[in-house]
């Protein structure tokens, strides 16, 4: 490995640093693991040593997507736990050596909305599928050994030893936390818990009904949190039976399987059993078809439907007009749960090692970073919820 930082002098600029990573090539293809190079951070950016990463169905949707914004070759990943090897220009939140969550949704702490508690949307630097980095576009910190580019996933691209973030996407947290644990926070299961109990425009209430459609590990994150909560229903909805059994570890109540619905529209079914709807409908999967059936299933006059799955670029979500206006019903998008990171992961930290907030069961694989692409078969599969993948 190759590193320009001499120790205990931490004036010295940082050089170029080669390390192993799995590089996504072709669309849907096995991962390559090869050696590649990283370079040094610049301003406003940071670079970390992974200690761990996990796989999210995000990852999986961009390893399939062959049109735009997919691009290749990449270095995926976005939900992981490090160390901060070196640090840019104007980088005052965190030090070398500090324990950090990387996290693909920017909190820069200086616009307008990311001084406020309505939004976690920044505006300084809005969300995109970029292959860039975030101040410098066309720039790449990622180089394979023959000089090409290799392109960033998410602001974040933990499938790698080695990587670069701008300062706004990283956050310091206690390093007493295991890693196995923490790296969780990074995306799925915070995305799923703190709309649950979090925030206020979806939080869900004591006694309510909950519906989620897909038991992955953002639904069951969604189940974990409406459990804390209180609800007095949590009405799990998937094709695979074994989830329910999965689900109820996580306070599910009652299992759905959209393939035995018989000649009903599974939003018919969830209004039969709730008897006209539920308080909260939470879309998990990332289908406009499925994003109506959740809003033809949210109660009249209050009910809330909030989607969370990434669909496919270009999807249309189709809703009847006069439905919208006569049912008084709530249609939602959030991206990252609505959770500021900076703000929110220690908060979440907390409740876990409070024992409030039940980490250990969302890990049900961890593996070695070589075996990535039998990860990756795992989670296509639905055989695991998440894989922690532990570097060296």
């Amino acid at each position: 490995m190759e590193n320009g930082s001499s120790s205990g002098d931490n004036k010295s600029s940082p050089k170029r640093i080669r390390c192993k990573a799995a590089v996504c090539r072709k669309a849907g293809e096995p991962l390559v693991m090869e050696e590649i190079m990283v370079a040094p951070p610049q301003a406003y950016e940071v670079r970390i040593r992974i200690i761990c990463t996990t796989l999210c169905h995000s990852d999986v949707t961009f390893w399939k997507l062959q049109v735009p914004p997919a691009c290749f070759p990449r270095i995926l990943g976005h939900e992981a736990i490090g160390i901060v090897e070196s640090v840019g220009e104007n980088v005052k939140e965190v030090v070398e050596g500090d324990t950090v969550l990387p996290t693909f949704m920017h909190d820069c702490g200086e616009c307008v909305d990311c001084k406020s508690h309505k939004s976690n949307l920044c505006s300084k630097f809005p969300f995109k599928v970029s292959p860039w980095m975030p101040r410098y576009e066309n720039s790449s910190r990622f180089t394979d050994l023959n000089g090409q580019t290799l392109f960033h996933f998410l602001n974040v691209s933990s499938f790698s030893e080695y990587t670069v973030l701008d300062v706004a996407n990283v956050v310091k947290i206690d390093s007493s936390v295991p890693p196995s644990r923490a790296c969780l926070l990074s995306c799925g299961v915070s995305t799923g818990t703190s709309l649950s109990w979090n925030l206020e425009f979806a939080k869900v209430e004591q006694g309510s009904t909950v519906v989620i459609f897909g038991l992955g590990s953002i639904g069951l994150a969604v189940a974990e949190g409406a459990r804390l909560c209180g609800a007095s229903r949590i009405v799990g909805v998937d094709i695979n039976p074994s989830k329910f059994q999965v689900g109820q570890k996580f306070g599910v109540t009652d299992f759905v399987n959209s393939l035995t619905c018989e000649n009903k529209r599974v939003s018919e079914v969830i209004n039969e059993m709730t008897g006209g709807g539920a308080d909260y409908c939470f879309e998990c999967v990332g289908s406009s078809y499925l994003v109506e059936e959740a809003y033809a299933c949210c109660r009249k006059g209050w009910g809330k439907t909030i989607t969370l799955g990434v669909d496919k670029p270009g999807s249309q979500i189709c809703l009847n007009s006069s439905d919208v206006l006569h049912q008084g019903k709530i249609l939602m998008g959030s991206l990252f749960g609505g959770l500021k990171a900076k703000t929110h992961i220690p908060l979440l930290l907390k409740r876990y090692l409070n024992n409030e907030l039940e980490l250990d069961k969302f890990v049900t694989h961890e593996m070695k970073f070589e075996d990535i692409n039998d990860a990756f078969q795992l989670l296509v599969e639905g055989k695991c919820i998440r894989c922690v993948l532990w570097m060296g």
